[in-house]
């Protein structure tokens, strides 16, 4: 079962980086490069991994949702961040 969730997710993360992918194919407004690929399915990877570690070892289920959520959150503002630069960190690429 352990396996299963972990295919799950890497399987997710593939999937979720198809999008920019073939986007690339049909528009320019997609540019990515190499290294976003990398720092996106790093991110995703990282989350997903991090996410079924709080999964297996927080048996509280408010505890469990709370850590869940902070984490989606913070996935998504670095996300925003290095997309765009919302902050206006080095990070951004702007």
């Amino acid at each position: 079962m352990k396996n299963k969730r972990l295919i799950g997710i890497i399987l997710a993360v593939v999937i979720i980086l198809l999008v920019p992918l073939i986007a690339m194919q049909f528009t320019d407004d997609v540019n990515w490069t190499l290294i976003d690929f990398v720092i996106a399915g790093g991110l995703l990877l990282g989350v997903g991994l991090l996410g079924e570690l709080v999964i297996r070892k927080v048996r509280n289920s408010n505890q469990r949702a709370a850590i869940l959520v902070t984490l989606l959150v913070v996935l998504i503002l670095v996300w925003i961040e290095l997309a765009v630069g919302i902050f206006g960190t080095p990070f951004a690429g702007s």
